[in-house]
């Protein structure tokens, strides 16, 4: 935003220093996600700018890493783990998620504070503890080292998201149009269909890409529900790290990032498509 012309010098001086404040905390946040970015075309075998690479000659960069991230079988299955999982919990979470948060919108809903802070608990409550606790549960069900249990735990971390987002734009739901319909001899589930549904797709969509990203992101809960047979992207990254170094999990990581930058993108534009729908006009 432009400072106007008759701001005074303490006005100025806020001006800038927010400014200031504002860049200081986009680059903290940022330049560690950057700098794993060059490093994963690195020629050698480290995790540090080499001499080659810093004086920007050719022969110190290479697509090695990429290559046996792509050739590498027990890469490819780790992927696949992870789109089988991500994409069922992703179903469940956003089934369970946008009824609850249909529910919840409904003005004689009871006790809807209280359910609601149950329903995001996980959200709050600490990783580990979720995990342990999901661990024992899953075991005691005989569904521990399964794909059906890690689909399930992944489920319950994603919920609260797509609760979240679909309550946000029910929210600002027109009931006025449900009524009209009602008036005019629509049936409830006709109503549903027709109206609700398409208003809040974009929300629900919304929940459901964040669930996603949480499903496919998630490493804690994997290594207590899950086994070798479920090992996922962020599983590999994680014994990588501790078992053998090597920049092929920077190349990973650089492709996730680039694969939850579109993510992101496309939630944005169903955020400003939302705003359309419901007559919102960004500045």
């Amino acid at each position: 935003m432009a400072l106007p012309l008759h701001a005074t010098l303490p006005e100025r001086i806020w001006h800038y220093l927010f400014l200031t404040i504002c860049i200081l905390i986009f680059c903290f946040l940022i330049i560690p996600i950057i700098i794993i970015l060059p490093l994963s075309f690195n020629a050698q075998p480290y995790f540090s700018f080499t001499p080659e690479m810093l004086s920007l000659k050719p022969e110190g960069f290479s697509l090695r890493w990429y290559e046996k991230f792509f050739t590498d079988p027990a890469w490819q299955q780790a992927v696949r783990n992870s789109l089988f999982i991500a994409f069922f919990s992703t179903i469940i979470s956003t089934f369970l998620g946008t009824l609850a948060a249909l529910g919840l919108s409904q003005k004689e809903f009871p006790f809807k504070t209280t359910i609601m802070g149950i329903l995001i608990s996980p959200m709050v409550v600490p990783l580990i503890i979720s995990a342990a606790g999901m661990y024992f549960f899953y075991a005691k069900m005989n569904l521990s080292s399964t794909f059906l249990g890690v689909i399930l735990a992944h489920a319950a971390l994603a919920t609260p998201f797509v609760v979240i987002t679909v309550t946000a734009t029910l929210t600002g739901f027109d009931h006025s149009l449900t009524r009209a319909a009602a008036n005019l001899g629509s049936s409830p589930s006709n109503t549903f269909f027709r109206i609700t549904v398409p208003l809040i797709t974009p929300g629900v969509i919304s929940g459901a890409l964040f669930a996603f990203i949480t499903s496919f992101d998630e490493v804690v809960v994997i290594l207590f529900v899950g086994s070798v047979g479920q090992r996922t992207i962020p599983w590999a990254m994680f014994s990588g790290i501790r078992e053998e170094i090597s920049p092929t999990i920077l190349a990973v990581a650089t492709l996730l990032i680039t694969f939850s930058i579109i993510l992101l993108f496309m939630v944005e534009l169903l955020r400003r498509r939302n705003e359309r729908l419901r007559g919102i006009t960004p500045h």
